[in-house]
């Protein structure tokens, strides 16, 4: 099985965490959005979308890679982010990448990776941010667990 992982990490690397220790599981390179080609993403078997979330979206350049691949039988996909608050049921941003990796011709894995992180967007800035010390040992850990389980579910 031939895996990717491709990461968009901007402020405090919280999410880079989350992605080298998938990748590292699953034996996957972990690259930016701007890193990877197209032919790259057909190549593997499993590749992983994710992103810091902000202001309840997914980082704008991996919304764009996403988009910009036709759509054509692929591999499987995965997503995985992590934010300073909770996905809301008013905007489901995970839900929103899978569908749009399904219309990619990706199959999308059912399970999310999700956990949170620091946070000094917006008003948070004022008081260190929320969320210090994550993503933590825990968090990582669960990460690991992932990879792991989606390994498994590869034919």
């Amino acid at each position: 099985m031939s895996a990717l992982v491709i990461c968009a990490s901007k402020h405090h690397g919280n999410t880079r965490k989350v992605a080298d220790r998938i990748g590292g599981v699953l034996g996957a390179p972990v690259l930016a959005p701007s890193e990877v080609t197209a032919d790259q993403i057909d190549a593997a078997d499993l590749v992983g979308f994710g992103s810091g979330v902000y202001w309840m979206s997914f980082d704008p350049d991996l919304v764009r890679l996403v988009r910009g691949l036709a759509a054509k039988p692929r591999g499987t996909a995965f997503v995985y982010a992590t934010s300073g608050l909770p996905e809301t049921p008013l905007r489901r941003y995970t839900r929103s990448l899978a569908d749009q990796l399904a219309s990619a011709g990706f199959r999308v894995a059912p399970e999310v990776f999700h956990c949170r992180g620091l946070d000094t967007m917006g008003p948070f800035a004022l008081v260190g941010g929320m969320n210090k010390g994550r993503p933590a040992a825990t968090d990582l850990a669960a990460a690991e667990d992932f990879a792991r389980r989606l390994q498994e579910r590869q034919p």
